[in-house]
């Protein structure tokens, strides 16, 4: 359970940073794009966007805390299937439909 909520501070604290459009270089990806290709995006609203997953995956790990704590095994399905889902969602939303990119694109 301690290793949960150090995880749940983890994402939240990292959510946090994100939101405030701080911290690109934690987007995995972005990061390793040559500084000619990150100029074509809009850090801002990506890590904005990344700052909203991490608060929604937190969300979602706590839901596993809670299983632990109530012993109720249904929760951590449910919060294993909802982590699941908004790790497709976000792959699946930022890597179509060029949202970040500025301009045309």
């Amino acid at each position: 359970m301690i290793v949960h909520l150090l995880i749940i501070g983890l994402f939240v604290i990292l959510g946090i940073f994100l939101i405030n459009g701080k911290g690109a270089f934690l987007i995995a990806g972005y990061n390793t794009m040559p500084k000619e290709e990150k100029e074509k995006y809009d850090t801002e609203a990506l890590c904005k966007f990344m700052g909203k997953m991490m608060f929604a995956l937190s969300f979602s790990i706590s839901l596993w805390a809670l299983s632990e704590a109530l012993d109720m095994q249904w929760l951590f399905i449910a919060g294993m299937v909802l982590f699941m889902a908004l790790i497709f969602f976000m792959l699946v939303y930022i890597n179509t439909g060029s949202r970040f990119k500025k301009g045309d694109g």
